[in-house]
C-alpha cells in the first residue's frame, strides 16, 4: 500500500512552514471527525451520505500524496451511489493508513 506523504503540501507551500504546519492541523483536525460520521453513517447503510462522507475524505487522500488511494475512493463512491460496497474494505484500509500517518506527525 502506498504511503501518505507531505509532498503535496510543501510543493503549494514554498517553503513557508507555518503554512505547512497550519494545513496538517487542519487535516489532523477535520479528518478523525470525517472519519467517524463516515463509519456511522456506513454502519446504517445510508449509501447516500457515506458516498458524500467518501467525497469529503478523498481531498484529504489527495492532500496527503495517495494518488492510487484517492482513484480507489473515487471509485468506491461511485459505487456507493449505485448501492453497491464494492471497494468498501479497501477504502477503510486507506483510512486506517492515514489515520496512522497523522498520528506520527
Amino acid at each position: 500500500m502506498e504511503q501518505p506523504n507531505l509532498s503535496y503540501i510543501e510543493s503549494m507551500s514554498g517553503g513557508d512552514k507555518a503554512f505547512e504546519q497550519k494545513l496538517i492541523d487542519i487535516i489532523k483536525g477535520e479528518f478523525p471527525e470525517e472519519k467517524k460520521v463516515y463509519f456511522e453513517n456506513s454502519a446504517a447503510k445510508n449509501y447516500k451520505l457515506t458516498a458524500e462522507n467518501v467525497h469529503k475524505l478523498k481531498h484529504k487522500i489527495s492532500i496527503l500524496g495517495l494518488e492510487k488511494s484517492y482513484e480507489v475512493a473515487v471509485a468506491f463512491e461511485n459505487n456507493l451511489l449505485e448501492g453497491s460496497i464494492t471497494l468498501q474494505d479497501e477504502f477503510e484500509a486507506i483510512l486506517i493508513n492515514m489515520t496512522n500517518y497523522l498520528q506520527q506527525l
